[in-house]
């Protein structure tokens, strides 16, 4: 229903965002992977984006490439799988490190996101080899570069990371030391993310 939105980012407050389209905000749920690669709030954003809808809430799920978001797709297809915990394997591991987890069979990085348990990443390992035969092939994503994002508050940086963090289930404990034990001067939450996270997955 709602595959791509493009507007202005009005406020970026991790996993969630709002992106403004002529005055309508609309609230997005994103991967940090995605996170690292948006521009700096009031800067223009495409997003593409997939709608789940539930009796109690219409849930937009937003992602930096179409492929990230055929990678969404395919996980949540898989049983046990929600969006949810779809967002945080995508926030642990890059799309092309998933594919070589799939195509190694090696559980040991997957184990090590919130929610995947040893027989749930062997489950999702193979599950996912077959259909991850085209993915081979495709191109890879571009190298991440993360542009300065201006001097953020260091308490409210480390705050929304450890938020952000809590949000894809880790345990407040873990995230907060994971942040700590990588919090530098003048790190922007983004920044903050995605070292916490390299450290603990």
């Amino acid at each position: 229903m709602i595959g791509r939105l493009r507007g202005t980012l009005a406020e970026k407050q991790p996993p969630h965002l709002i992106l403004d389209l002529n005055g309508v905000g609309y609230e997005v749920e994103v991967p940090m992977t995605t996170l690292y690669r948006l521009p700096a709030v009031g800067e223009p954003v495409t997003l593409h984006t997939h709608l789940v809808v539930r009796e109690d809430a219409h849930l937009l799920y937003g992602f930096a490439e179409k492929r990230d978001r055929e990678l969404f797709r395919e996980l949540i297809r898989l049983n046990g799988v929600g969006p949810k915990l779809a967002l945080a394997l995508m926030s642990g591991l890059e799309v092309d490190e998933l594919v070589r987890c799939v195509q190694a069979q090696d559980t040991s990085v997957l184990v090590k996101i919130p929610g995947v348990g040893k027989k749930t990443a062997e489950r999702l390992l193979v599950e996912l080899k077959d259909r991850f035969k085209a993915w081979e092939t495709m191109p890879s994503i571009a190298t991440l570069v993360v542009e300065p994002r201006g001097t953020v508050a260091v308490s409210s940086a480390e705050n929304d990371a450890v938020s952000a963090l809590i949000s894809l289930g880790f345990k407040p404990q873990e995230a907060s030391r994971a942040v700590a034990a990588v919090q530098e001067e003048d790190l922007s939450s983004e920044d903050l993310i995605r070292r916490a996270l390299k450290g603990m997955v």
